[in-house]
């Protein structure tokens, strides 16, 4: 898909949503605001930009003034854009919702789930402590195993169907603060999956040190912890763990190429809670976005 086309087919989406209720949501008190510039077209130019590889918004304005003008003649100054495009974080939230609709749904019969989470950092090590930004959810409190960081910021969370040679298809998701255990999200998530689920994930959601659980109308699966002092693990057991991580990887690869396509995971350079919002709403709608090309190609 050439640039134009892609660019094109943002805006018609986007508008399409935009007016099917989408905008009842945008409450207009001042009599100075200039609508000659549509929140269709902050959206667009806000996706548009990450899908090339723009991951702040001074990068996506300065890309769009200098190069898509003619597309977009009404730009307003950095700042009035700035302000614009916070204020819209609850309609990526809808556009989240209307591209979910795309994705294939879950065969309740086979498709076992795969769930995982990763960190969204606003500060790292100890500037964590000094971070004030997003108060509302972001703590300081938050720890990455796999890279070994403490941070300040919030998580995100996701759950998908496993596809065999394939990332999941994403069927859940949500934001907590970066201090909330794992395990307690999926408590809150499993109340809603089928019944006689199949749910694989890391040793961070096991419980009870029991690698398979049952769990409700859900059975867990994670890799074996080792005992106390226990230096290795069986053979049988070190057998099973690679089975169960080889169905829950393809969630890492997931994340993975979201963060490749978005950026998602830094998000330094976000100053209010609004911004956090919009940096975490319309970089997953672009995700979104892009795996509703790939599932309806």
């Amino acid at each position: 898909m050439d640039w134009q086309l892609q660019l094109i087919s943002v805006y018609d989406f986007v508008c399409n949503e935009y007016n099917k209720g989408m905008s009842n949501k945008m409450n207009r008190f001042s009599n100075y605001v200039n609508l000659s510039f549509s929140d269709e077209e902050v959206m667009t130019i806000y996706m548009f930009g990450i899908m090339n590889n723009h991951d702040t918004i001074k990068s996506i304005y300065n890309y769009t003034n200098n190069h898509l003008i003619q597309w977009f003649p009404s730009l307003p100054s950095y700042t009035a854009f700035v302000q614009r495009l916070n204020k819209l974080s609850c309609l990526f939230s809808d556009l989240i919702a209307s591209l979910h609709q795309y994705f294939p749904k879950e065969d309740k019969a086979k498709d076992p789930f795969v769930i995982d989470s990763m960190p969204i950092i606003l500060a790292q090590r100890g500037r964590r402590f000094k971070a004030k930004v997003a108060l509302e959810i972001a703590t300081n409190n938050g720890y990455c195993a796999t890279k070994k960081l403490h941070y300040h910021g919030v998580k995100l969370h996701m759950m998908g169907t496993y596809q065999k040679g394939s990332m999941p298809v994403p069927q859940y998701f949500g934001i907590t603060n970066a201090g909330i255990a794992d395990i307690k999200v999926y408590e809150e998530i499993k109340e809603h999956l089928p019944k006689n689920s199949k749910a694989f994930a890391d040793k961070a959601y096991q419980t009870n040190n029991e690698p398979v659980a049952n769990q409700g109308n859900v059975t867990l699966f994670t890799p074996v912890k080792k005992a106390k002092g226990q230096e290795t693990l069986d053979a049988a057991d070190k057998l099973l763990s690679k089975a169960i991580s080889s169905v829950r990887q393809p969630i890492e690869s997931l994340f993975n190429w979201i963060e490749v396509k978005t950026k998602i995971q830094m998000a330094s350079k976000v100053r209010s809670y609004e911004g956090l919002m919009t940096h975490l709403f319309g970089k997953i709608a672009v995700a979104f976005f892009l795996l509703k090309t790939k599932f309806c190609s």
